[in-house]
């Protein structure tokens, strides 16, 4: 069970560039239900997500270089390219912030997972996290995959 909050950001940390970060590409085989191929730099996953928002069922399995990129040519819609950075926040919980490339250059957004409901709900964010985005749909990569995302 995936348990994550999802948030706009007001401004990027200065120093970001001190972060661990991964490249990260990926492409939808279908959205309803989710069906994701992806390439973390050298590591490649298919994944299935269930439908929800706060709480998700999800499922990897990993992929060789050779099924991602035979599955790359069926998949629907935009690949989806960022730059993903990884922000210690707590002893426990770590910043995925993900900063997207074209067609989505300018969008950024955080996610924060938790290890139960309890702890995602009584979350109070850092100050340079904007709006919550947590419920709404636009800001799935299974919809941006599609080009119906806000462009920022």
């Amino acid at each position: 069970m995936e348990i994550e909050r999802k948030y706009l950001l007001n401004a990027l940390p200065s120093d970001l560039d001190r972060y661990p970060s991964k490249k990260i590409e990926q492409a939808y085989l279908c959205t309803d239900p989710v069906v994701r191929i992806r390439r973390s730099n050298e590591d490649y996953y298919l994944t299935y997500k269930s439908k929800g928002f706060l709480m998700r069922e999800e499922y990897n399995l990993p992929l060789n270089r050779e099924a991602y990129l035979h599955l790359c040519e069926k998949a629907d819609g935009i690949i989806i390219s960022k730059t993903r950075y990884l922000i210690p926040l707590t002893d426990q919980l770590t910043i995925e912030l993900d900063v997207f490339d074209a067609p989505y250059e300018g969008l950024t957004l955080a996610e924060v997972e938790f290890p139960d409901e309890a702890s995602a709900n009584s979350f109070v964010p850092p100050s340079w996290f904007g709006e919550d985005v947590t419920y709404s749909s636009a800001y799935h990569n299974s919809t941006l995959s599609q080009g119906k995302g806000p462009k920022k």
